[in-house]
């Protein structure tokens, strides 16, 4: 169905931009991450840009929706007398940056997330007016390209960044309305991204475009059917890349190094994080020195942070120290030994077998990802959907793939996801933890050597012999398996019921390890919340070694993670 045009930027046209880019990048996305060979060649440039423009529209929709716009009477002038007008101008693309913000996933994600912001920056600051035209486009293209570049701790031409800034050129010199500003500027990114090999060695090596490029020149052309009511001819691309693409799926075949004299982080780590500049001017130093790929967007205190590093835990630290970061996301590049040289290592390919966890904490995110799985954050009240349990398997980059949902929630979410990423021909296993304990316990058995079965079977039985229970605190008066609790009370769950009620942190813990341990075990696991305090462990560790002589104790910080404790025994 063609596209009704837009004469000027305003709301709908915002609206109508950011459905248009998600239908086009969803029709671009596995071309783009078959391509993807820098900065680092993990396959999903595509499916990070992609689900970076599905947050920012589903912000964009949730302005429309609380306006509860009739866009028909809009459209045509004719809205009655005292009707809503609908989000401004402002409104719009307010949320569509924030939106992106929120939901920025990996480098060119983040990049993308900054040009948005960008430009909204300089479309909010007309105040209410209600639209713009040619000049004010200009302007915000102009804004984007300069404020991504500055985004990025080390800009690196044949990237985003030049298409970005090439965009930005040809924008400045055209003259017109907006159709004829975003055509220019489409025009003018397409002829750079066509110029990125001759930039970028790898890409000349690979025989591919930038990636992160060509998913802002699929952007821009829906920029161009916005306002022209038709889309640009389809990209012409180097025929390499379906060359590329086959090489992914046959990783036998040779492929070329994807950059000579590096070093190679393990991991890439990415967080949102609420914290004041001057906070975020420190951690930009500390993590440029911690790692590379340092990306670091937003404002007005809150910022999407991404950067490369071999400790994740320190980059997640950094975060710590700097003020309060969640949503963090750590994902460990299989790569092999992170300190080889790029131009030594073996060529990129799937690895056999991965885990993919569900983690409730920071600290447990570390551990995890130290321990080679993908990890997946969830914040308290805030669960992951199935389509980010798939896309946290995509990036596992894995023919065969254990998930550890560690929530009995996340049961049927989690087999959700897994039937997905089956039809994309991965294996996948889906051993129903219901606590972060029974998943170290899980990967503490973990052998990618073994047979698959056989590793799937060691681990489900680790998990299934680890009684887990956890300390919190109620939020509300409620009847529970324990009797009547109050908002406040100290609660002691066992296996998911609530077993003690009390108003002492560390005798409630005591009730419960006792219980716990009154069926026997040989290892107990505690991982403290921030809101816990050190004494609790350290009373409790006592206890073990005084009354339970055979037993081992191991203590880790989960960091926010909801509970006040987690308690494992095997």
């Amino acid at each position: 169905m063609a596209q009704v045009p837009q004469r000027f930027f305003d709301a709908l046209a915002v609206r109508t931009w950011c459905g248009l880019s998600l239908r086009a990048l969803g029709r671009a996305r596995e071309e783009i991450d078959a391509i993807n060979v820098y900065p680092v060649a993990d396959g999903d440039t595509g499916t990070n840009l992609y689900l970076t423009v599905e947050s920012a529209v589903a912000a964009v929709e949730a302005v429309f929706a609380a306006h509860e716009v009739d866009e028909g009477p809009r459209a045509t002038g004719e809205a009655p007398l005292g009707a809503d007008p609908g989000p401004s101008l402002a409104d719009a693309v307010g949320a569509m940056a924030h939106g992106a913000l929120i939901g920025a996933r990996g480098n060119s994600g983040t990049i993308l997330a900054q040009l948005l912001r960008g430009m909204a920056q300089v479309l909010t600051a007309r105040g209410d007016s209600a639209h713009t035209e040619g000049p004010g486009l200009r302007l915000a293209l102009r804004h984007a390209a300069v404020s991504a570049r500055q985004a990025v701790a080390h800009p690196v031409e044949g990237t985003v960044l030049t298409v970005a800034s090439a965009a930005a050129d040809a924008a400045d010199g055209a003259e017109g309305d907006c159709a004829e500003v975003a055509r220019a500027a489409y025009e003018g990114a397409r002829a750079a991204l066509a110029a990125t090999p001759g930039q970028l060695p790898v890409l000349e090596r690979a025989g591919v475009v930038d990636a992160g490029g060509h998913g802002l020149v699929t952007v821009l052309a829906a920029l161009v059917e916005t306002f022209t009511g038709r889309a640009p001819g389809p990209l012409a691309l180097p025929h390499a890349r379906v060359e590329h693409a086959i090489r992914e799926e046959h990783p036998t075949r040779e492929e070329p190094p994807t950059d000579e004299g590096e070093n190679a982080p393990a991991f890439e780590v990415i967080y949102l994080l609420e914290a004041e500049d001057a906070a975020v001017a420190r951690l930009r130093q500390r993590l440029d020195a911690l790692g590379d790929s340092l990306v670091v967007v937003g404002g007005d205190g809150l910022w999407n942070v991404h950067v490369h590093v071999d400790d994740a835990g320190a980059a997640v630290e950094a975060g710590v120290e700097a003020g309060r970061p969640y949503r963090i996301r750590i994902t460990h590049f299989g790569h092999g030994d992170a300190h080889t040289t790029k131009a030594e290592r073996p060529p990129r390919e799937r690895t056999q077998r991965a885990v993919v966890a569900v983690v409730p904490g920071e600290g447990l995110a570390a551990l995890y990802a130290e321990a080679g799985a993908t990890t997946l954050l969830a914040r308290p009240g805030e669960p992951p959907a199935s389509g980010e349990l798939v896309q946290a398997v995509r990036r596992a980059h894995a023919r065969e793939v254990v998930l550890l949902p560690n929530d009995a929630e996340l049961r049927h979410t989690a087999a959700a996801a897994a039937e997905q990423a089956r039809t994309e021909g991965i294996r996948v296993a889906l051993i129903p933890t219901r606590s972060a304990v029974q998943g170290i316990a899980a990967l503490a058995v973990h052998e990618p050597e073994r047979r698959f079965d056989e590793d799937v079977v060691a681990m489900t039985s680790a998990a299934g012999a680890t009684r887990h229970a956890e300390v919190t605190v109620a939020e509300r008066q409620s009847w529970t398996t324990a009797g009547i609790c109050q908002a406040g009370d100290v609660l002691g769950l066992i296996d998911g019921d609530v077993a003690v009620i009390g108003a002492d942190v560390s005798q409630v813990a005591a009730t419960v390890l006792d219980r716990m341990l009154s069926a026997g075990g040989e290892l107990v696991t505690l991982v403290l919340g921030d809101e816990a305090p050190q004494t609790v462990a350290d009373r409790l560790e006592a206890r073990v070694r005084a009354a339970y002589l055979a037993v081992d104790t191991v203590v880790y910080r989960g960091g926010r993670q909801g509970a006040l404790l987690l308690v494992g025994v095997e």
